[in-house]
């Protein structure tokens, strides 16, 4: 059984990925001065290029988790997320209020993949 950890630090690691699953950890935008769509399209831009390292794509989605600071902003989240996710294959997801490590941070994404095969 193999597992591999990429991006660790002595917590955690932004990607692990075991028998054709690719997780990510939450993911924050990096400039927390933009509105929610903003941290959120910063967020999606950051799980596509975690996702490449890991060899898959946003086309392999099998579930995404998302925290938001305000459900009075979480059109502006999904207005970012509906025009990222790939038609006809939206992950099962979960959406919540919650407040997170930061309190600049408006939104936090958690995404796991399947590695496509072959």
């Amino acid at each position: 059984m193999s597992i591999q950890y990429t991006d660790a630090n002595a917590r955690m690691s932004q990607v692990t990925v075991h028998n054709g699953t690719v997780y990510l950890a939450g993911q924050v935008a990096k400039d927390s001065s933009a509105d929610m769509r903003g941290q959120t399209e910063q967020i999606l831009e950051q799980i596509d290029r975690l996702l490449a390292e890991a060899g898959t794509s946003k086309e392999n989605l099998l579930s995404a988790q998302i925290w938001v600071t305000s459900m009075a902003e979480f059109d502006q989240m999904n207005a970012a997320w509906d025009a990222w996710v790939v038609p006809g294959r939206p992950p099962v997801r979960a959406a919540v209020e919650a407040n997170l490590a930061k309190p600049e941070w408006k939104v936090e994404i958690m995404i796991i993949a399947a590695l496509p095969e072959g």
